[in-house]
């Protein structure tokens, strides 16, 4: 054990001020959105329709590199930022790799996961814009909770499509946005013309993060003063939670430590663009070299086997088109644990930064996912969530091949969150009941033939 602490902390006064716009230092942007009916760039106006004006701005802006964090949102943050930066000795030593292990755990918040550094934000702004409801789609539960405990810090209404399976698997998980004051609505109901409509073309389907955004983006587009959230995907989501790299960077330079590889567990993709965001920036700028590896789960594996082009970010087709990886908008992926993962396409960012091979990307079964989560509950003492498992499995496996080759490399993971509403699925490994569904050539191909032609 050398001299390192355990745990890391910035003090309350080296929290950033601004989040970092990874855009700005990219030579080449993510491509626009495009209006389906048009097939042109979307404007500033048409998504002010659906999202709040400060949000559109932001995520239509690829030059300004820091954008001020709102006081009052900088406020809020200190309740549970910065978060801490820990050395995972006891899994080192489990190992026995000459790896040096750090993982930065943004799951010592309510919601338990990073979710609430977008959410937070986010709700200020719709208060800011006179706004009285907000809508949003949750896979897990992490990011519904945390748009729950935000629009309750704001006096907002809060309204939740969440994913049919989740909604059976975690009641505890919907019972604690509840208390802060949502609604929630397993997806796909019956209760939107799109839900209505899923249904009926999925006779019996557990849902997707697709199914329950076109829910949700339905549902603010007809109340009267309401707009939608979105906890993933779009630039602006992966701007706020720049905080996670920011804060991640400034403990390591504190340390004297430059890490050899960083890494993230990707669903929609802001966990991994937060968390990897300084460092990116660093790559592109020619100023250091980073291996940058997304984790997918081999059940939806967007990045690993998708295809680079336009579609519909929702299952019910209603939002803009987006570039970027895909399985295609009507693929709904197997009723998996990592709830949050589900999603069918991934960040434009991300896949930008990917198809430029600026990051790598990686996907993994289940049941491997889980022997990492319990070797890491074991050794390091918390409760990891399935989504932030991916990213143990990985930082594993990065660590015993440093042990077979002999390398003393320095590993980063993110730890998004805990685990401790996901005991059905710890149920399901500890009994030896869980599978690994991967879809065939054949699944995906389905997906493909209904790409919109762009």
């Amino acid at each position: 054990m050398d001299n390192v602490p355990y745990k890391t902390y910035l003090t309350e006064n080296e929290l950033p001020d601004a989040w970092y716009n990874v855009r700005a230092d990219m030579k080449k942007k993510p491509a626009p959105l495009l209006n389906p009916a048009t097939l042109k760039p979307v404007t500033a106006e048409e998504l002010e329709h659906v999202f709040c004006k400060e949000c559109v701005r932001q995520e239509l802006d690829n030059d300004t590199p820091f954008i001020p964090i709102p006081d009052a949102v900088r406020d809020f943050y200190r309740m549970y930022r910065p978060s801490p930066l820990v050395r995972a000795y006891f899994l080192e030593k489990a190992l026995g790799t000459p790896a040096k292990i750090y993982y930065k755990f943004e799951g010592n918040n309510t919601s338990g996961s990073h979710k609430l550094n977008s959410a937070i934000a986010q709700a200020y702004y719709a208060k800011a814009q006179g706004l009285t409801d907000v809508t949003t789609e949750t896979g897990a539960g992490q990011w519904g909770t945390a748009l729950s405990m935000g629009s309750a810090f704001f006096g907002l209404k809060c309204h939740v499509y969440m994913v049919k399976c989740s909604y059976e698997q975690k009641p505890f998980r919907r019972e604690v946005m509840r208390t802060y004051g949502a609604d929630v609505t397993p997806s796909p109901s019956m209760t939107t013309d799109i839900g209505r409509l899923i249904n009926q073309e999925h006779p019996g389907t557990t849902g997707s993060l697709g199914c329950a955004i076109s829910e949700a983006v339905e549902t603010a587009l007809k109340l009267p003063n309401a707009r939608y959230l979105l906890g993933s995907v779009l630039n602006q989501v992966c701007l706020h939670q720049s905080i996670i790299g920011l804060e991640t960077k400034a403990a390591l330079d504190k340390l004297g430590v430059k890490p050899d590889v960083i890494i993230g567990c990707a669903g929609g993709g802001s966990n991994l663009a937060g968390l990897m965001a300084p460092f990116m920036g660093e790559k592109l700028r020619g100023e250091n070299d980073y291996r940058i590896i997304a984790i997918e789960p081999a059940s939806c594996p967007s990045l690993t086997r998708g295809r680079y082009a336009y579609d519909f970010c929702d299952t019910g087709r209603v939002c803009p088109l987006a570039k970027m990886y895909t399985l295609g908008a009507n693929f709904i992926p197997s009723a998996s644990h990592a709830g949050g993962l589900r999603y069918h396409g991934m960040s434009s960012l991300i896949s930008e930064l990917y198809d430029q091979k600026m990051l790598e990307a990686k996907s993994v079964e289940q049941s491997k996912v889980f022997e990492a989560a319990t070797l890491f509950a074991r050794t390091e003492g918390t409760l990891p969530a399935p989504e932030s498992s991916h990213a143990i499995r990985a930082a594993i496996d990065e660590a015993l091949r440093c042990k077979e080759e002999g390398r003393e490399e320095t590993i980063v993971f993110g730890l998004t969150g805990t685990g401790y509403f996901d005991m059905t699925a710890y149920a399901k490994f500890n009994d030896g009941e869980m599978g690994d569904v991967i879809p065939t050539d054949e699944d995906l191909a389905a997906g493909f033939a209904l790409l919109p032609k762009v």
